[in-house]
């Protein structure tokens, strides 16, 4: 059930052209819903925790994967392809998610900024200034541009929608509950690991995309490698690390340190050198990076389609 070239470009351009309208049922926000119905009951089983996370998570997964793999064998293509490849991809949805906090700076309204930020991060938001929610925006940017972009389109090459589908399932279960706090440390240790093992080539890959697209946007791809080499693999995820530091040296600027969860600090590694400010140039040229390297995908893919 591997896709087509034709399908791959007609699912990026619907993408690229629509994003994730909220009117449009999304099946990523479905299997959401359905894995905060799954856990309570793997939870109440007798099974040990971490023995019933890992069952949770083939439940997961497989219920994805056989959703997506009976509409592809049932519904004519080239349609259920192009509309697999457009509802998993996320390069418009992520560019306006960021862009509309972007805008409420440029109308000076912090508060604004603070509070659509805070759709996208993690992190305490409340307290940010200008360059702590650049930084946040910037950092979302990067770590998004594997999970929510290059990781799919690598599983796409690979499997076909099937693969992608699986693919975000266990992204999606990792953000859930991949956690390492006392409620799921256990619980979640399957869809944080697997999820480790997912990205460790896509991380990579989208560092070496980061660092082609530099060379023609006006960065630094010099930097670009040397700070990957020497900052990414500091950090605490195996893999975040590399998209982030990637963008980091081609801009300049220092990504990481300190932000807060839910009142608690959690202090990270810098990545990069603050060799310039993080200011709004310095969006923009991240905004490059996404949709630059994002196309490169696209292309590598058509290239192992053929």
């Amino acid at each position: 059930m591997r896709a087509t070239v034709p399908e791959l470009l007609w699912g990026v351009a619907l993408d690229l052209a629509v994003g994730d309208p909220r009117w449009l049922p999304h099946p990523v926000r479905a299997f959401g819903w359905l894995v905060a119905k799954i856990e309570p009951v793997w939870r109440a089983s007798r099974l040990p925790l971490r023995v019933a996370g890992v069952c949770f998570w083939v439940t997961a997964v497989g219920t994805a994967v056989l959703v997506v793999g009976l509409t592809m064998r049932y519904i004519p293509r080239p349609w259920i392809a192009i509309y697999w490849i457009f509802a998993l991809l996320a390069i418009r949805d992520l560019d306006v998610e960021a862009a509309r906090v972007i805008a409420a700076l440029r109308r000076g309204d912090l508060a604004d900024a603070r509070r659509l930020l805070g759709f996208i991060v993690g992190r305490d938001t409340a307290a940010l200034d200008e360059p702590e929610i650049l930084r946040a925006t910037i950092e979302t940017v990067a770590e998004n541009l594997c999970d929510g972009v290059i990781a799919p389109l690598f599983y796409l090459a690979l499997g076909g929608p099937v693969a992608m589908a699986a693919y975000k399932a266990m992204n999606t279960l990792d953000s859930m509950v991949g956690y390492r706090n006392e409620r799921y440390r256990e619980f979640g240790w399957a869809s944080a690991r697997l999820d480790d093992v997912a990205n460790w080539i896509p991380a990579r890959l989208s560092a070496l995309l980061i660092w082609i697209c530099a060379m023609v946007a006006g960065c630094d791809p010099r930097r670009s490698v040397a700070i990957t080499m020497r900052d990414a693999h500091t950090q605490p995820s195996p893999n975040a690390g590399y998209p982030e530091a990637a963008v980091a040296g081609a801009l300049g600027v220092r990504l990481g340190g300190l932000n807060y969860y839910q009142g608690v600090a959690s202090r990270k590694p810098y990545l990069g050198d603050a060799r310039r400010a993080l200011d709004l140039a310095a969006y923009r040229k991240a905004r490059v990076l996404l949709y630059g390297s994002s196309l490169l995908m696209v292309a590598l893919d058509a290239g192992v389609m053929r």
